[in-house]
């Protein structure tokens, strides 16, 4: 609640502040530039991007205020700020060149990998917290599949963090995709969180019990209360978008939270639609290359990928795919929390 309504109040503060230092997407976006969107109603161009900062100062407030500050949390706050910082200077390269390329992917990379190994080997070199990197457990099983499996575990962390950092800014394409969904995703970790906490209820459905996870139940609560706030001036049609300053930041706290809880992989089937979105630039990548060097000339699986533009190309309005992608986040996350019983 106290995000939802800080957000309601910054809102129409930080859109007039971004209009006033021109901080807008004065360029047409990779579908608008490539043609083909009839269903598309209107044009993105002008529209404030780095709203991000809005959602990340009312989650951290949030979880300042509420939260009683453990270790957990200030590994996620850190994480969070880190990525901002790298998702505002991503912005801000596209807002001088005014262009979508932004930063080198290299550098996205760099920055994100090396803050996904250190909360690894932070983790993995604490006592109290190494069970969370050696031990792997998947979802539907009670029990450990390895243990003792550092090097695993760390390459898994990684995946994980970085993964979710980048898919969830490769789904910020429509207005309300991604934020919508990031929040659905957040609901399922505040339940995840706060079994982990219970001694008598992690005992109960055999998973593995976190002491200090509760405080993590705030921190996603107030990420789904600023998603909420955010949600609202980012509706079709948007008044703002997150950019990279908020989809990086989000993306990279769900990876976060789902290590410090030991459920990385149920985040992936909670996470369904960024798996999607992620995968289908992969396979469209990688097909194009394959086919280039064997046939000559490249050839493509969707008709544009992140997969939310294939729709597009196909005659969906945008509202259709956004309602129709919350729809299938939805499923997804009630099929991550039914790994908590069918075991």
């Amino acid at each position: 609640m106290t995000a939802l309504v800080m957000s309601w109040w910054l809102g129409p503060k930080v859109i007039l502040w971004l209009k006033q230092l021109k901080f807008g997407q004065e360029y047409a976006d990779k579908a608008e530039a490539s043609g083909n969107l009839a269903a598309r109603l209107l044009n993105k161009k002008g529209t404030p991007t780095m709203g991000g900062i809005m959602i990340v100062l009312t989650l951290n407030f949030s979880t300042l205020l509420w939260a009683q500050v453990n270790t957990l949390v200030q590994l996620t706050l850190l994480s969070v700020v880190v990525l901002t910082g790298l998702g505002f200077y991503d912005d801000y390269a596209k807002i001088i060149q005014q262009s979508s390329g932004g930063t080198r992917s290299i550098v996205k990379l760099s920055v994100q990998g090396a803050l996904a190994l250190f909360i690894g080997l932070y983790l993995w070199r604490n006592p109290s917290t190494s069970k969370l990197i050696t031990d792997i457990m998947v979802p539907f099983y009670k029990y450990p599949v390895l243990t003792g499996a550092t090097v695993i575990g760390l390459i898994l962390t990684m995946l994980v963090i970085v993964g979710f950092s980048n898919a969830v800014n490769l789904t910020d394409g429509l207005d309300g995709l991604a934020i919508g969904c990031t929040l659905i995703v957040a609901m399922v970790l505040v339940v995840l969180t706060y079994l982990a906490d219970n001694a008598k209820a992690a005992e109960y459905l055999l998973i593995p019990h976190v002491p200090g996870a509760a405080e993590l139940t705030v921190f996603c609560a107030a990420m789904v209360g600023a998603g909420l706030g955010f949600l609202w001036f980012n509706c079709h049609p948007a008044q703002m978008f997150m950019g990279d300053t908020g989809s990086l930041a989000l993306g990279g706290a769900l990876g976060i939270v789902a290590v410090l809880i030991h459920q990385p992989l149920v985040l992936v089937i909670a996470g369904g639609v960024f798996v999607m979105e992620a995968g289908s630039v992969v396979l469209q990548t990688g097909y194009f290359k394959y086919t280039k060097r064997r046939y000559g000339t490249g050839r493509r699986i969707f008709l544009m990928a992140p997969i939310h533009h294939h729709f597009e190309k196909k005659g969906w309005y945008e509202s259709q795919v956004v309602m129709r992608f919350y729809i299938l986040c939805v499923l997804f996350a009630v099929v991550a929390l039914s790994t908590l019983k069918i075991r």
